[in-house]
């Protein structure tokens, strides 16, 4: 009997526990996509790639150019300056392809310093709503596979960060 009693006593402690917990999701990257300072980071790396292309460009123009001249005059050149041109051609190859791995890696970077204060300000933003409301757990809807709308506090948060 005491083995019953303890056990139904268990089963009753683990159920309200469980019960206790409240449970809400969020779409945080469609929240993310309305924020203003979303819009502006988006600008500000596109502007920075602009500015990579234009260089890019340039780079590139630069050895169609020499090419160009190199094939043109060829004939003209003497052995010497015909290894001094193509060491040229092969320099300009190297520099634009350093610039091109250099610049993939610093739009990385900038994109990461551009979005994290904007993620905090998300995440901060979630953690207050989740403090305010109680809840003991937030998923976000890129994990879960399906959740109810009633536990949807999307519109707490975009309330939140007054969008």
């Amino acid at each position: 009997m005491k083995k019953i009693t303890c056990l139904t006593l268990l089963c009753f402690i683990t159920i309200s526990s469980i019960a206790q917990n409240k449970f809400g999701h969020i779409n945080a990257q469609e929240i993310l996509v309305l924020m203003p300072d979303f819009k502006q980071a988006e600008g500000d790396l596109q502007n920075f790639a602009k500015s990579l292309e234009a260089q890019l460009g340039s780079m590139n123009a630069e050895y169609q150019q020499s090419v160009e001249e190199y094939q043109a005059n060829e004939s003209t050149y003497t052995s010497l300056v015909k290894q001094d041109k193509e060491a040229e051609i092969i320099g300009l190859q190297e520099r634009i392809t350093t610039f091109q791995q250099n610049a993939q890696q610093s739009l990385q970077e900038k994109e990461q310093e551009l979005l994290i204060p904007i993620n905090k300000k998300l995440k901060d933003a979630i953690n207050e709503v989740a403090t305010e409301g109680n809840y003991t757990y937030i998923f976000t809807s890129e994990i879960l596979h399906y959740a109810s709308e009633s536990n949807d506090i999307g519109s707490l948060v975009r309330k939140k960060l007054k969008l």
